[in-house]
């Protein structure tokens, strides 16, 4: 399975963050597109219309179990799609920013 650190991302790469609702809300890297893994299948057109054409998808969840789910399916559906090994979690202890669903420091849950 494609996969990347949390050291690997760079400002501007796309991210899709499947992890639900309460999740996304409490904290999620700001930027980031949002499709809850429960409902992924359901709206993959989302992806398909925000992500980069030629461009990598940087999957993330909490700590990389669905992202991997989603990743392997994108890869199957032939997208450069990477899942971020540590998530969420990797991604706060590295100390990137967190953002709430108003746009207000966030944590992980």
């Amino acid at each position: 399975m494609p996969t990347v650190g949390i050291d690997d991302l760079k400002d501007g790469d796309f991210l899709l963050d499947v992890r639900e609702d309460d999740e996304w809300q409490a904290g999620h890297a700001a930027g980031a597109l949002h499709i809850p893994l429960s409902e992924f299948v359901a709206r993959y057109g989302e992806l398909a219309e925000a992500a980069p054409q030629d461009g990598r998808v940087h999957v993330l969840c909490r700590v990389g179990g669905r992202s991997a789910q989603v990743t392997m399916y994108l890869v199957q559906q032939g997208v450069d799609a990477v899942n971020v090994d540590g998530g969420m979690q990797e991604w706060a202890a590295a100390g990137r920013p967190v953002v709430d669903d108003k746009g207000e420091p966030g944590h992980v849950l």
